[in-house]
């Protein structure tokens, strides 16, 4: 079976890959769990609540539930693509406004780019 997403990290013009460097600093297990979702959405796409949430504009946000914790990576699909933009460990009910801020300016660069 072939995926309908492939799925990318965004990469600053520097070249670090934030969500990528976010992933390998969680424990194992949060890995594992982030990963089969990211994979649920890249073979299943498109998918709604509970996994896949529509935050604003072209931005939606991956709903990982961890351990004990919440986590979320936001990201945007174009054209088979999905830039994964943003990633973080929630602590309350409304996304923060700085990360969704931040997924918003890797956006804008991502555009500048193409």
């Amino acid at each position: 079976m072939n995926p309908i997403l492939e799925v990318y990290f965004f990469k600053s013009e520097s070249g670090a890959e934030p969500v990528r460097e976010w992933l390998r600093d969680l424990p194992a297990l949060d890995r594992k769990i982030a990963g089969e979702d990211i994979k649920t959405i890249q073979f299943g796409w498109p998918l709604g609540m509970p996994l896949v949430g529509h935050l604003d504009g072209d931005i939606w946000e991956i709903r990982i539930k961890l351990d004990r914790r919440i986590a979320r990576i936001l990201f945007v699909t174009k054209k088979g693509t999905m830039v994964l933009l943003h990633g973080f460990i929630k602590k309350n009910q409304k996304t923060p406004k700085p990360d969704l801020d931040l997924a918003k300016a890797r956006l804008k660069q991502l555009r500048r780019k193409k």
